[in-house]
Parts: C-alpha cells; structure tokens; sequence
C-alpha cells in the first residue's frame, strides 16, 4: 500500500523543551495501553504502543503546526487536516503531513514519566 503524502525520513531523538528535562510530566495509569495523552503545556504526546512501552513525540503535526489530538488504536490523529503517525514511531502514515513526528527520549520512573 502507497502512503500518500509521506516522506520516507526518520528522525532520531530531538532535545526536549527547555524546562522539562528531568520532570515527570506524565503518570503511566495516565496513557492508555494503545492510546496516549497530549500534554499541551509542553506540545508533547505520550504514547503507550504496547503495554509497559512509552514513547514521546513532538505534539506539532509537521504539515502545518497544529497539536495532534487524539491517540486511538496505535494511531495519533492530527484534527486539523486529517494527518496519522504511528504511536510507537512517530512515522507518518497519512498525509497531508510529509514528515514524522519528532521523537523524544523518556524513561519510567516508578509510575512517572520522565524526559531525559
């Protein structure tokens, strides 16, 4: 299956925003095993792909800056124009977006989530 709209590039982990390094900004009962939570504070999604995984990404779909909404089914929805990036990648897996999303390093500690 083509996907329409998306560039092949994968990005490596990106610096998190100034301020957060460090914090937990997230509890893991917070993000649904296949779903996430966007933290819009920090324009960050939390991903759970799989139980016990956590992934998180720059909130700002790469077509046009607006925050992803909703993560369903190991998928972020972008309301805006309609984009989707895998949960446990970022990858784009429909356009309009031509990028994925920026992935961030984090690690668990206890039941908070942590940037690094």
């Amino acid at each position: 299956a083509a996907l329409t709209g998306c560039a092949a590039a994968e990005p490596g982990p990106a610096v998190v925003p100034l301020g957060i390094k460090g914090k937990v900004i997230a509890r893991t009962a917070d993000v649904p095993v296949g779903g996430g939570k966007v933290i819009g504070k920090w324009k960050i999604v939390i991903t759970q792909p799989q139980a016990g995984v956590f992934k998180a990404f720059n909130a700002s779909c790469p077509h046009r800056g607006c925050s992803v909404g909703r993560v369903a089914d190991g998928v972020i929805h972008c309301p805006c124009h309609g984009s989707e990036f895998a949960a446990d990648s970022g990858k784009c897996l429909k356009g309009p977006a031509e990028a994925p999303l920026v992935e961030y390093t984090l690690k668990v500690d206890g039941d908070g989530i942590v940037m690094v």
